[in-house]
Parts: structure tokens; C-alpha cells; sequence
């Protein structure tokens, strides 16, 4: 039995990991941000999967403050972390920056994460075979350090393609710093049927079930590989883009991210 979180998990491709997950009866937890969207799903997935061990943590990723406040509740009700999918996302919204003036792609696909994996790595070391998986994304584009600052605005696609380059540098300046963790960024797929490509371009190309297949595979089989990007576009690994290799636009990102979630 692995000790597995899952955010973003009370729709799309991350309820249908959890609940695969949780009917191999292992220990899910799920994240939600509204509690009775994350009640009902952790409701449904107990009684589908006829497993008990699942709970739920609930954080508007938006506020690092709320992420503060989760990561101290999951230290507090996890023993360990075998396995932390990074998938809760956001594209369209209604409002499009933070209070602090961040853009809300930015800070829940990028900042959010980055906080929120860096507040448990204490519970990932207490695994045996520790692994994160980052969903990035097949659009990315060279981040800027001023907007993530909150100090420029950016348009949706722009801002997502941003947050999704930004949160591939990390999963390779995180394997390279933390050896004993797998780290590996996946694209999913591209409009897989799923509310958040439904909300954004009202069509879809694939089935979600295309996006769980990768996760699973990546989180609980030999098929990951650390320090690399996945891209289920295209069925196997990939270059990203070269910003994500670029050591000193990396460090640069680092730097600003520890900046911004240690304020």
C-alpha cells in the first residue's frame, strides 16, 4: 500500500487516479477547493473503491496562505508520501490575478505547487521510493520573472503556457537537489475531456482516461524517469522547451520562487 496525493482531485483526471488508486487499496488523498465538491467526491470514491483509507484536504490554491495551511494538515495526517501528483490547474477563471496581483495561472499552476511540494519534503523523504509528478503541459513559454512578481499582466494562454514552463524548470532543478525523489514534468495530453479543456476551448481531442493511463504509469510503474518531461502527445519522452535546460534561467526562477513563498 502506497500513501498517495493527489491535488486537484475532485474532477477530471485526478478524481479518476484517485479512485483507480484507492480501488487497488491504497492510502488516496484528495484536494479540493470548494468542501462540498471534496465531501462528495471523497464520499464517491470511498464507496466505489470500498476503501476507507481516503481523505481529503481543502486549499484555494490561489492563496499560498491556504497552501501554508494544507501542507501543515497533510504533515500532520500523512505518515509519509509515497507518491504527490501535482495536477490541480486552473486556465479560464473569473478573476485573473491574485490579491497580491499575481495571475491566478500563475500562482495556482506554478507557485502553488512549488510551495506546497517544498512544505512536505519531509514527508516524501520518509518514503522508500519518493516520487513527484508535475503536470505540465504541451503549450510553454519563456517565464516572466516580472509577472510572476505580480508586476506585468499577461493574457490566459500566455500566463498557462508560462506557469506550465515554470513548473518543468522546477521538477528538474528538484531532482537535481533532492537525488533521492523521482521527479518527472508530463504533458498528459493535449484537450483530453476534461472540464478545464471543455471550460477553455468547448471541444475536446482525447479521453481523460488518456491522461489517468500516463499518470498512473508515472506515479506507481518503472516507466518514469527523473528529470525528464514526458510528453503523451507524442506517446514517450521529449525535449521541453530550452528554458527548462538553461541553468541560469532556472536558478534566476528558484531564487524569485523562494522569494515569493517564504514573504
Amino acid at each position: 500500500m502506497k500513501h498517495i496525493l493527489i491535488t486537484g482531485s475532485t474532477d477530471g483526471i485526478g478524481k479518476l487516479l484517485a479512485l483507480r488508486l484507492a480501488k487497488e487499496g491504497h492510502f488516496v488523498a484528495i484536494h479540493g477547493r470548494n468542501q462540498t465538491k471534496l465531501e462528495t467526491t471523497l464520499k464517491e470514491i470511498k464507496e466505489q473503491s470500498n476503501n476507507e483509507n481516503v481523505i481529503g484536504f481543502l486549499a484555494d490554491f490561489s492563496s499560498l496562505a491556504d497552501v501554508e495551511k494544507m501542507a501543515a494538515d497533510v504533515i500532520e495526517k500523512m505518515p509519509k508520501i509515497d507518491v504527490l501528483v501535482n495536477n490541480a490547474g486552473i486556465f479560464t477563471s473569473k478573476v485573473d490575478s491574485t490579491p497580491s496581483g499575481i495571475d491566478i495561472r500563475l500562482a495556482v499552476n506554478y507557485l502553488a505547487p512549488y510551495q506546497l511540494t517544498n512544505s512536505v519534503l519531509s514527508l516524501l523523504k520518509k518514503s522508500e521510493a519518493p516520487r513527484v509528478v508535475n503536470l505540465s503541459s504541451a503549450a510553454q513559454s519563456p517565464v516572466s520573472l516580472i509577472a510572476l512578481e505580480g508586476k506585468a499582466k499577461l493574457g490566459a494562454n500566455e500566463a498557462y503556457a508560462q506557469s506550465k514552463l515554470a513548473l518543468t524548470m522546477w521538477s528538474f532543478d528538484l531532482a537535481a537537489k533532492e537525488p533521492i525523489i523521482l521527479v518527472v514534468a508530463v504533458n498528459p495530453g493535449s484537450l483530453l475531456n476534461t472540464k478545464m479543456a471543455k471550460e477553455a476551448y468547448g471541444q475536446h481531442w482525447s479521453p481523460a482516461e488518456k491522461g489517468v493511463d500516463i499518470l498512473y504509469d508515472l506515479g506507481m510503474t518503472d516507466r518514469a524517469k527523473t528529470a525528464s518531461y514526458f510528453d503523451n502527445d507524442k506517446g514517450g519522452y521529449s525535449q521541453a522547451h530550452p528554458d527548462a535546460y538553461n541553468s541560469r534561467k532556472i536558478e534566476e526562477l528558484i531564487a524569485l520562487s523562494d522569494t515569493i513563498t517564504l514573504e
